[in-house]
């Protein structure tokens, strides 16, 4: 396992706030995990009071990310992921995905949350064959990202960048564009982009959202499915292009989508 970036056990435990939400912790209070504070559940209560289908939201986010690097990994013979805004583990984490079709493939998580990092440390292990590391770094600074996974990435091969549930994290739309365009310059052709986030035009997400906005918490912004859709300009997609999450190559179990909460999809660097 590539050495990881992490800062002492003192330090890490006094950066967690608990005293306000984080999204990270809320979304594993929202997918049934213990890693999170009453703070958490909480702003995860009354979000999911205005907007039930949130569970449901975050369960086929995972499932699409499943599909996705099952795809990658798979037909299309990646060997490199960069996951931004891993959040805290779960099951099947994108390295568990990748290592279980191709046992080398290497991942490099990046989050900016001392507790995701320290649990990612402690359960994301890697293969033997292949690699598996962590940094701490702000998606906002995508040259320190980049840095930082070139100690196991090789970024004259093909990588996969992998972004779900995220971009709303930055606020202005142009940045947001232009962090993930930084990125995916870095890499060569072959590469993949694999994106899904949630769209504006669902109303009880959209009030949810605002009071969470808030609440304390750091924002969260949507956008138009239009907007999201943009994220892969510059980019060949692929077939079924941007679509609800569960209309991505669909499992047969996979249930049917309802009302669009999120979108998502993948495409190749030409």
């Amino acid at each position: 396992m590539a050495q990881d970036s992490l800062t002492p056990e003192t330090d890490w435990i006094g950066r967690i706030d608990t005293s306000v939400p984080h999204s990270a912790r809320i979304w594993n209070y929202w997918l049934g995990g213990k890693d999170n504070y009453p703070v958490d559940h909480e702003a995860g209560d009354a979000f999911r009071a205005v907007f039930p289908g949130v569970t449901d939201l975050a369960r086929d986010s995972r499932a699409f990310l499943g599909r996705a690097v099952r795809f990658l990994a798979g037909e299309a013979g990646i060997r490199q992921f960069l996951d931004i805004g891993t959040g805290l583990p779960t099951a099947d984490n994108t390295h568990e995905i990748a290592q279980r079709v191709a046992p080398d493939a290497r991942i490099v998580y990046v989050d900016n949350d001392p507790l995701v990092l320290t649990h990612a440390r402690a359960l994301l292990t890697s293969t033997p064959e292949g690699a598996t590391d962590y940094i701490d770094s702000d998606l906002h600074d995508p040259e320190t990202v980049l840095r930082e996974a070139a100690r196991t990435l090789d970024l004259t091969r093909p990588v996969a960048l992998t972004m779900m549930q995220v971009s709303g994290h930055i606020a202005d739309y142009d940045e947001a564009l232009a962090i993930v365009g930084t990125l995916m310059s870095a890499f060569p052709s072959g590469s993949y982009f694999a994106f899904n986030d949630s769209v504006d035009t669902n109303k009880a997400n959209a009030e949810a959202t605002r009071q969470y906005n808030e609440s304390g918490a750091v924002p969260y912004h949507l956008r138009s499915p239009e907007q999201l859709a943009g994220f892969f300009t510059g980019l060949e997609l692929l077939e079924p292009g941007v679509v609800p999450l569960n209309d991505w190559r669909p499992d047969p179990s996979s249930g049917t989508s309802g009302e669009v909460i999120a979108v998502g999809g993948v495409a190749r660097k030409p």
